[in-house]
């Protein structure tokens, strides 16, 4: 297989975008499927939702992966979920891909989605194409759109077609490199026919192909001096200047359609292949395995050893899925491969590549391609190569849970299989975590959103015939320092024979709670006061001790300690001594920060019509929100509000009702913030009644 004909891209936006409808299409175009079934509205439901609940609710739960050719083209394609609930089939799918449709709304835009998933092609780097769905819908703006990913994005957005009418009379798209207008004709819009461009439309052509050339020469000095001497720009020239400025991030290229009315989808497909990086484009990051800091380079070659990275495990009654990107050489099936996190050789029995649930069975895996490989045991992200410490791909980012449900089985033969439903889970999904409650003897499971862990319970009703009760939701609030504090603390044991004894000293400090560190220790001790063998538990017992704050024994986040000085004792000092004293001294150095309860803050974007706009906005203020923006197009009313977590419980319920059933919303953490006083004595004052209770 030549790598350069080979694509691998994901479809990610906001809900309802038209992710769904969009991969629909380009597999009824590229020949994969011969008859287009829609994500609601009867018939068999889209390809990529294949469970069932997907099909009854017409959302899309998790990422699933199919192949394609496109004339010369192979393209491995992998459809993703809009709800931030579902945000690791995300984060996880965009970890191995090289390329990504970002689909937009022509009506709602860039909404707050669109940003989380924006945040996560450029965490790891991904290059993308812009494609503005749904030209068909009343107040259809592709203009409006682009200028939307410039201000909100922070993206260089070119225009490279623009729409032939919008809304009812959307017929078609002007592209803007060769000229000409393309109409989609046939029952399912399968004829390309090429028009020269209607008069009416001939001067804004001119207009946006000038602001094009003038956008792309900024990134060559040859189109540059092209446009200076006012001679004409080569096609071949403006694709070459595109495909490099796309793949370095410096331009995000806006194509625009109708995925349900079958407009502009083989278009987006040939910008695709001609823009987005193959496997050879793509700098691929590996790290030696035990010397984090040494960079190991890979390269999409046959002969070179083989390197794979699993990035999702799925359950399947024949046994465990793992999906894998083969990053260099060759998997062969029956062969055995290096775990590296573990250490552990696993047979690769079987290799089967994916089209949504279905699977074909192959011999062996090449650099650049995505399989599935039947029956061996890992975790997400590790890394397969034939021999020991090899390398290890860099692993991915994964959200912390924002919400918690107590779930108890109905009777002890349903105890066994939640058992089993809900390991099964935890394995496939990094965002759902699973816990005992010591003092209250509750299975309590953790997740993203009221959908996320509502998802669960009904599969676990579904798939293993469970009947689980749930408790109501709880949130989880966070401690945090609430001002710097200095301590110098000892500890002294002496009870026959050899004692304990530790001393540190050194201040405990607030840090802004939004960043991935949440706890940071720094060592500045010197000339040997504690020595270096005891530094090591001192940092894990003030790690350790982050578990339980000292106000309602919630996580502590936002920590800095900084060691400053210390003693020790030649007989009686130990690491555990150092431990012991490091725990201790951070329950008491806690304790005279003041500290702070916080609690998770979620980024709301409702719409609803513009007549009940008073009644929702009041209603945010009542949850203690505040209101950010509001917005309102075409009788329609956006609302972007932060509210905190504990006052959204059953919101959809309060929101139909407010609305008469048309108002929609989506929400996402967008921090944590301190509590009220008043409201942190009563959080505090519940959960001592509930741990005296238990006592």
């Amino acid at each position: 297989m030549d790598l350069n004909l080979l694509r691998n891209i994901g479809i990610s936006a906001h809900i309802d975008s038209g992710k769904t409808t969009l991969s629909e299409r380009v597999l009824f175009y590229a020949g994969r499927i011969h008859k287009i079934e829609e994500v609601k509205g009867g018939g068999d439901g889209a390809t990529m939702d294949y469970m069932e609940l997907e099909k009854e609710r017409g959302i899309t739960i998790t990422s699933a992966a199919t192949s394609l050719t496109w004339g010369d083209y192979k393209i491995n394609l992998i459809d993703t979920p809009g709800h931030v609930d579902f945000t690791i089939e995300v984060e996880r799918s965009l970890r191995v891909l090289d390329g990504a449709v970002l689909v937009l709304c022509s009506v709602g835009g860039v909404q707050s989605q669109s940003l989380t998933v924006d945040r996560q092609m450029r965490r790891y780097g991904v290059p993308r194409l812009a494609f503005v769905n749904k030209m068909d819908r009343t107040g259809a703006d592709a203009y409006r759109v682009a200028k939307q990913v410039r201000e909100k994005l922070n993206a260089d957005a070119v225009m490279m077609q623009i729409p032939i009418g919008a809304g009812e009379t959307f017929d078609g798209v002007v592209d803007l490199v060769t000229m000409r207008a393309a109409y989609f004709d046939g029952k399912d819009g399968e004829i390309v026919r090429y028009e020269p461009i209607p008069e009416n439309l001939v001067e804004d052509a001119e207009t946006a192909r000038q602001s094009m050339l003038e956008s792309l020469s900024m990134y060559s000095d040859e189109m540059m001096e092209l446009l200076l001497s006012e001679e004409k720009v080569p096609d071949e020239l403006v694709y070459k200047v595109c495909k490099e400025a796309t793949q370095s991030h410096r331009i995000t290229p806006v194509f625009c359609g109708s995925a349900y009315k079958n407009k502009g989808v083989q278009l987006l497909l040939d910008a695709v292949t001609r823009y987005l990086p193959s496997p050879l484009e793509r700098e691929i990051k590996a790290r030696k395995v035990g010397n984090e800091s040494e960079k190991v380079e890979l390269k999409p070659e046959l002969e070179l050893p083989f390197v794979g990275m699993a990035f999702k495990i799925v359950e399947d009654p024949f046994g465990q899925l793992t999906f894998t990107r083969v990053y260099q050489g060759k998997a062969v099936k029956g062969e055995m491969y290096v775990n590296q996190r573990t250490g552990k050789k696993e047979r690769f029995s079987r290799i089967v590549k994916m089209h949504a649930d279905k699977r074909e069975e192959v011999e062996f895996a090449e650099a650049g391609d995505i399989v599935a490989i039947i029956g061996i045991d890992c975790a997400t992200g590790d890394t397969f190569c034939p021999d020991r410490n090899y390398c290890s791909m860099e692993s991915m980012f994964v959200p912390q849970p924002v919400i918690k449900v107590a779930v108890t089985p109905a009777s002890r033969a349903d105890a066994d299989k939640m058992g089993k439903a809900l390991n099964r889970f935890r394995k496939e999904d990094p965002t759902f975590q699973i816990f005992n409650d010591e003092e209250t003897s509750e299975t309590i499971i953790c997740g993203m959103g009221e959908l996320h862990l509502d998802i669960y319970v009904e599969r676990m009703r579904r798939e293993y015939n469970v009947d689980v009760k749930v408790g109501a939701p709880k949130v989880s609030y966070r401690e945090a320092p609430g001002e710097a504090v200095e301590f110098n603390y000892k500890h002294r044991k002496q009870t026959g024979g050899s004692g304990q004894y530790a001393h540190v000293v050194g201040k405990l400090s607030p840090i802004a709670t939004e960043g991935e560190e949440l706890f940071i220790f720094e060592d500045h001790v010197t000339g040997g006061r504690i020595p270096k063998n005891f530094i090591p538990p001192v940092e894990k017992g003030f790690r350790d001790s982050v578990l339980k704050g000292p106000l309602a024994d919630f996580p502590v986040v936002g920590v800095k300690i900084d060691l400053m000085d210390g003693s020790y004792h030649d007989v009686d000092s130990s690491e555990r001594s150092f431990y012991i004293c490091a725990c201790d001294c951070f329950r008491e150095t806690m304790r005279a920060s003041k500290p702070i309860l916080l609690e998770p803050i979620m980024k709301c974007e409702i719409e609803c019509p513009e007549l009940y706009q008073g009644d929702v906005v009041g209603d945010v203020i009542r949850r203690r929100g505040l209101i950010q923006s509001t917005d309102a197009r075409d009788m329609i009313s956006y609302i972007i509000a932060e509210v905190p977590l504990s006052e959204t419980f059953g919101y959809a319920t309060d929101l139909r009702s407010m609305t008469k059933g048309q108002g929609t919303f989506t929400m996402e953490l967008a921090t944590y913030r301190a509590v009220p006083r008043n409201l942190q004595d009563d959080i505090i004052a519940e959960r001592k009644k509930q741990q005296a209770a238990m006592a």
